[in-house]
Parts: C-alpha cells; sequence; structure tokens
C-alpha cells in the first residue's frame, strides 16, 4: 500500500468525525460518506490478475451518505438501509439494488476490521442512502471506509489511517481513496493513492438513469491506451488555472463502451450537452453522468433542465476540494 496525505476523519464534510455520547461503550459515531467524480479515467493495461491498470483523478462531491454505528456488547454485525435526500422521492430504480444482508460491503468492511483487531464486540449500523448504487460514483466504496472509521471510533481501535486503508485495499480498489484527504491521484488497480491539492470547489450536477451498468462487463468492452500516463496530473495542473485550460483534458476510458451498452447514457449525455453542461462525462464505469459547471446558478438551472427532460434522479453538488 502507498499512499500520500491520509487524514483521519476527512470524509466528514466538517472535516471531523461527530460523536455522540463520548467514547464510552454504546456511544453512536455518526459520520459522512461522499460520493466521488473521475473527472479523468485512463485505462492503461490489462494486469495479470485480470484488474486493469488505471489512471485517474478522482475528486469527492458534497453527495454523501450517512452512517450511524453504534458498538453492541454481544458480537454480530446489523445493518439497516434507509434511503433519502433526493433518493427518498424518486422511483426505487433509480436508487439502486442495495442489500443489507452479510453480501453487503459495510458488513464485510466492519466484519474484517473486528476479526484483525481482535474485537469481539459487535455493531449496529443505521445507513442513510443519498448516493445511488450502480453509478460510478463510489457509494459502495465510501461507505466501506466511512464504517472502517466510524468502527474504529466506536470499539476504540487506536489504527493509523493507514493500516485502515490497507484494510480497506483488501476489501475494494477505490475503498483506499476515501481515506487520501480530498481530490487525489489514483494508479494501479486503485490502490496507489497521491494526494493533489488546489482543486477548485466547483459546482457540477450529477444524473443518474434507472438503469445501472456492471463494472465488469464496461471494462471488458475497454480499450486499453498505455498514451494515457501521466493525464490525471496534467489535469490537476490545469484545473489549478482554470476550466478553461482543463476541460480538453477531463476524459473517462469507459465512456465509449458504456454508451454502447447502454442506450441511457447515451442519450443522458446528450441531454446533458443540449441543456447546456459543459463537456458532460461518464462517472468511473457509469451509469451516472455529470457536468461542471462554472457557477451555483448554473448549476442550478441545468438541474432543472434535466429534470424538464425527465431524469428525476439529479443532484446539483460542489467538489469538495
Amino acid at each position: 500500500m502507498s499512499g500520500v496525505g491520509y487524514r483521519r476523519g476527512w470524509f466528514l464534510i466538517q472535516q471531523q468525525v461527530l460523536q455522540h455520547g463520548g467514547a464510552s461503550a454504546g456511544a453512536t459515531v455518526t459520520i459522512h460518506a461522499p460520493a466521488k467524480l473521475n473527472l479523468s479515467l485512463a485505462v492503461l493495461d490489462r494486469r495479470p490478475d485480470g484488474y486493469h491498470d488505471i489512471e485517474s483523478l478522482m475528486v469527492p462531491v458534497t453527495l454523501h451518505d450517512t452512517l450511524h454505528v453504534t458498538p453492541t456488547a454481544e458480537p454480530g454485525i446489523s445493518l439497516r438501509v434507509r434511503w433519502g435526500g433526493r433518493l427518498g422521492r424518486v422511483d426505487p430504480a433509480f436508487a439502486g439494488d442495495v442489500p443489507a444482508g452479510p453480501e453487503n460491503l459495510v458488513i464485510r468492511a466492519a466484519e474484517a476490521l473486528a476479526h484483525e483487531a481482535g474485537v469481539d464486540q459487535g455493531l449496529e449500523i443505521d445507513l442513510l442512502k443519498q448516493i445511488p448504487s450502480g453509478a460510478g460514483l463510489g457509494g459502495g466504496s465510501s461507505d466501506a471506509a466511512a464504517v472502517l472509521q466510524a468502527a474504529a471510533d466506536a470499539w476504540q481501535i487506536d489504527w493509523p489511517v493507514e493500516r485502515l486503508a490497507a484494510l480497506g485495499a483488501t476489501l475494494g480498489s477505490d475503498i483506499p481513496w476515501f481515506f487520501a484527504g480530498g481530490p487525489a491521484v489514483v494508479c494501479g488497480r486503485g490502490e496507489r493513492v497521491r494526494q493533489v491539492e488546489g482543486i477548485p470547489p466547483l459546482p457540477a450536477v450529477i444524473v443518474k438513469p434507472a438503469m445501472s451498468l456492471s463494472t465488469a462487463a464496461v471494462y471488458r468492452e475497454c480499450k486499453p491506451d498505455a498514451t494515457r500516463r501521466g493525464d490525471a496530473d496534467q489535469l490537476a495542473d490545469a484545473l489549478r488555472r482554470g476550466l478553461r485550460a482543463a476541460i480538453p483534458l477531463m476524459y473517462n476510458a469507459l465512456e465509449p463502451p458504456a454508451r454502447g451498452l447502454a442506450a441511457d447514457v447515451d442519450r443522458l449525455l446528450n441531454d446533458l450537452r443540449r441543456a447546456g453542461g459543459l463537456h458532460p462525462m461518464l462517472t468511473g464505469s457509469g451509469s451516472a453522468c455529470f457536468a461542471i459547471t462554472r457557477t451555483a446558478a448554473e448549476a442550478r438551472h441545468l438541474a432543472a433542465r434535466m429534470e424538464a427532460l425527465g431524469w428525476p434522479a439529479v443532484f446539483p453538488v460542489r467538489l469538495c476540494a
């Protein structure tokens, strides 16, 4: 595991972990888990282990899930999933499928931490979802990173953040990035994380179609291109100078296969462009797409136009720098 700039509790928007009742047994830890956008995503090569080497500039946004984590005297992890925000007001198809059983990455992360740290207590986890799943927004990975942080606090496990991130890497490729402290370039299959500074807190609009995409299916159709190596760092530098310089470097290698696999993605990207979105893009492997805007007023206008076109899962957000 290599990483620079890991910061404990960064994924709470206020840069802190909220605890109610102190650190005593039974105290509930409340933590936010942000969505992410891939401002660039290059697929460089296919690895012998079946994964792909990638390079991506990833940035957290203000859209977030919330987890309430309470330790229990008896062992065992229980999870309750609820829907909130815009997802609580739309057709369930736009939220995606989030299991509450042992296959959920949140439960797997908590169980892995308990095993590695030798904890014999349990946890009750209440997860309020506002990030749609199957969208390329990293909601499941963010929730897993958040529960590792919150469970460590609830169980009073004094591990450095690097150790929590390393444990997260055994569960999912995106999880280490959520400990990075903000915008970061990720490499390898996602386990190598390098924090970057100076990304402006630009407004953006995210839209998710009703359908979701299989990450594996999208990657299978992608053509690696090693010449894209270094693009993420160039994009970070360009963003410090302004949006005009950055837009030509904003690129997602998974967008062409995603458009080919899902007509809704192709239609959504076209609608975002016609509605005035600047350089609309797929995030991750989709199915959500986004467009950066210059001002919050532009974001509100774009969101209203997308809703008028019949897209109900529309999220005006801001990049978290």
